[in-house]
């Protein structure tokens, strides 16, 4: 019926141009277009920003599912941020909209982000910023080497323990703001950010304490993704299924 693709980065609605996509450094790269001339399936690709398709499966099958106000939060290279709001995904004026991961949480002097600015949330909390303080060296990196950090933290591992701190309180200033700005029921973190929240949760909490107001804070729930890695790509097979779902009749079988 459809292919449906998930991209770290902000990408155009209806062509699935990416625009800016700073983790690989592309710039205007017709992803949609060329990926469906290469699958030569007749079909038209169509291309989601991760973290927007991440919150929208979550909501709809996952650890958000009854929220019609939501925040998830995916970790991997970076931080991607995907925001429900009344049931629907906040896309903003051009469908760029929700880019937490470029929130500025530490202005001086800050870690240097691959958008060009310092301090960005996903400077601060992304797999290499904990990486860099848990030691690890520069070739290091990846998923197994997140995974890595965490159980050696659990296993008393004073460097690991350091990192996870430092990362969790970044992330807790970010957090805290997001459930200020939007008044979420439930914030779920996602990717390898699934797998930090648990060992950074005390920071995180320790910040929404004591910068979150109080109306918004005893209802703000905290939750891994129930999905797992397989989020985003759940709200792409979605996004592929979605012509089909918005008018059947317009839609023949193949």
């Amino acid at each position: 019926m459809g292919v449906g693709a998930s991209y770290c980065g902000m990408i155009r609605p209806g062509d699935g141009m990416v625009r800016f996509g700073p983790d690989m450094g592309w710039v205007d790269q017709a992803f949609g277009a060329e990926l469906a001339r290469r699958l030569d399936l007749g079909l038209p690709v169509l291309v989601g920003n991760e973290a927007h398709l991440g919150a929208v499966a979550e909501h709809q099958r996952g650890a958000g599912v009854g929220a019609q106000n939501l925040i998830y939060l995916h970790g991997d290279v970076g931080v991607g941020g995907g925001i429900i709001v009344g049931g629907d995904l906040l896309d903003g004026d051009g469908g760029y909209g929700s880019e937490v991961g470029h929130m500025l949480v530490n202005p001086d002097p800050g870690r240097p982000c691959g958008c060009g600015s310092r301090g960005c949330l996903q400077a601060e909390v992304g797999e290499r910023a904990l990486l860099d303080e848990a030691g690890r060296p520069a070739d290091h990196k990846g998923r197994e080497e997140v995974r890595a950090v965490v159980a050696a933290a659990g296993e008393g591992d004073a460097a690991a323990r350091a990192a996870l701190g430092r990362i969790g309180d970044w992330l807790g200033i970010g957090v805290a703001n997001l459930i200020n700005l939007f008044n979420p029921g439930v914030v779920i973190f996602g990717g390898t950010l699934r797998e930090v929240f648990p060992a950074a949760a005390p920071q995180v909490r320790r910040r929404i304490a004591a910068n979150v107001l109080p109306v918004s804070r005893d209802k703000a729930r905290l939750a891994v993704s129930a999905l797992g890695y397989d989020a985003t790509l759940i709200g792409a097979a979605d996004l592929a299924f979605s012509p089909l779902l918005t008018d059947p009749l317009a839609t023949p079988p193949r």
